[in-house]
């Protein structure tokens, strides 16, 4: 094990770097598709809600590893079939697309979940007040309910960690990718796949850690 980390160390590593960078810029886009549906559900136009349960069914019907392969080679395929050429999404792109959408469709059931357990009232009075719909969301609704989604928020952050490991079917360079790589160059997959392991558990344990600080610090806010 140790001539191992010897040898590979720096790849190792980058590809840990890999990875934490395909989940923070999944998290990154998923948030922002996660309150856009959310607020799709939660508001009163049919329409809206229609689109807003019909995509996240839809996502989170589907296996991840199933939308990845759509992304990366079905995709450019069916844009090919249209006539245009040379168009081909890089491993990291097609990965976060794939990771995104996953993420976005939780995260929307998160900060649904979220809003909704903040009591009618908050609104109806400040509404009474004279703010409109949206100052009323944003500055009444919101700051309630976000401190009740962050539990479930780090909960879907650590899950979309683990889930990069599902891209290395596509080639990403990622931590689980790597794992392949050396495992079949040392032969040795008893000990590649504990290092591997043992450095997934040391940057999870280390966000949770850092996560429940903030959760208790939320909860000091109230």
């Amino acid at each position: 094990m140790i001539n191992i980390v010897q040898t590979y160390w720096s790849m190792l590593l980058r590809s840990m770097g890999q990875t934490l960078l395909l989940c923070l810029l999944s998290l990154i886009f998923a948030m922002i598709i996660g309150f856009i549906f959310a607020l799709m559900n939660v508001g009163r136009n049919r329409f809206f809600n229609l689109v807003g349960t019909v995509y996240v069914d839809a996502v989170r019907g589907v296996p991840l590893i199933v939308l990845a392969y759509f992304i990366y080679f079905g995709l450019p395929s069916g844009i090919k079939a249209m006539g245009i050429q040379n168009f081909r999404l890089s491993a990291l792109s097609a990965g976060t697309i794939a990771l995104s959408m996953n993420c976005g469709a939780y995260m929307a059931e998160i900060i649904r979940a979220g809003i909704e357990s903040v009591d009618r009232g908050q609104m109806e009075a400040s509404r009474s007040l004279g703010l409109n719909y949206n100052k009323s969301m944003r500055l009444v609704v919101l700051p309630q309910a976000i401190r009740t989604m962050i539990p479930s928020i780090i909960n879907q952050f650590i899950i979309t960690l683990k889930d990069t490991s599902i891209l290395s079917v596509i080639g990403f360079p990622e931590l689980t990718n790597m794992g392949k790589t050396i495992s079949g160059n040392t032969f040795k997959s008893l000990q590649t796949w504990a290092i591997v392991g043992i450095m997934y558990m040391i940057v999870i344990v280390t966000l949770s850690k850092v996560a429940k600080r903030i959760e208790r610090r939320a909860n000091r806010g109230r």
